[in-house]
């Protein structure tokens, strides 16, 4: 199973490339701090004041 890295610009979680899906960063990193599954963005109270407005697996902290 590849390593999880998440972009320091976005805080999207991914696997696989050196490039993020969403924004196509380059900064990733592989020590990030918790996780934020958002399943439905127009819906949840936490989406909207972390200021997500995709689907997606997300970094709550990124170093």
């Amino acid at each position: 199973m590849p390593k999880q890295k998440a972009c320091k610009i976005c805080n999207t979680i991914y696997e696989t490339g050196d490039k993020c899906p969403k924004c196509d960063a380059k900064e990733s990193t592989d020590s990030f701090k918790g996780r934020i599954v958002v399943l439905n963005p127009e819906k949840s109270e936490i989406a909207k004041k972390i200021n997500i407005k995709s689907k997606g697996n997300f970094a709550i902290k990124t170093r």
